[in-house]
């Protein structure tokens, strides 16, 4: 006798699929803690035995961290994300911040040439939202606001691959960008990057690279 029944692992895998098209439709963004098993055996009208199976099958590939007496977190939006966390989160730091920056730089590139009104208005709040998270001194909200930021820049590239690929790097970036701010924030302001918006506005292709290649160590 098999250890799994053909029919229960069939529903655990559309069960698994049903979780991580949550995952990656932003509905459990990376961080936040999943409905607890009870929850998720009522809302999807499937076995305990179902949902721990389809649980454990991607917190195997890396979408889903179980903390014990926690609870089951988002730490990757896809598999390959959870797969690049796991092979380089002991990189070196200083390689982490030249890949972002060699990303960062051509997105910035590509943006200047083909950013539309709708890619500069949420550059432009998002700039002011990642002021405002640091005005906060909680250094978590800077992160999260950081982050956007840099994700609206590589967005207004309009480049799908590159995109993708920067996001299946964002855990991995913000884990970084953890390290460097710190638990806390300083007086000073972050690192301005009205410069590398402006230049995108311009369609200033040079100025853009070069202000996005200008802090590979720093956020």
């Amino acid at each position: 006798m098999p250890l799994t029944s053909p029919q229960r692992s069939v529903l655990a895998d559309q069960v698994a699929a049903q979780l991580r098209a949550q995952i990656t439709s932003g509905e459990w963004p990376v961080g936040s803690r999943i409905p607890t098993e009870p929850e998720l055996v009522d809302q999807l009208g499937v076995a305990r035995n179902t949902v721990r199976e389809a649980v454990r099958a991607l917190a195997h590939t890396g979408l889903l961290d179980i903390r014990q007496g926690s609870g089951t977190y988002v730490i990757a939006t896809s598999e390959l994300s959870g797969v690049m966390q796991r092979r380089f989160a002991a990189a070196d730091p200083r390689h982490v911040a030249e890949v972002r920056a060699t990303l960062e730089s051509t997105a910035a590139r590509l943006a200047a040439v083909r950013r539309t009104d709708k890619d500069m208005a949420q550059l432009d709040a998002l700039l002011a939202r990642r002021s405002e998270a640091w005005a906060t001194g909680d250094a978590e909200t800077f992160v999260a606001a950081d982050a956007g930021f840099h994700m609206a820049v590589v967005a207004a590239a309009h480049n799908d691959v590159l995109g993708e690929l920067y996001a299946d790097l964002g855990a991995l970036l913000r884990d970084w960008l953890r390290d460097d701010v710190g638990t806390d924030l300083g007086q000073d302001e972050p690192m301005d990057h009205a410069r590398l918006v402006e230049a995108i506005r311009t369609g200033d292709a040079d100025l853009a690279a070069a202000e996005a290649a200008s802090y590979p160590y720093g956020c």
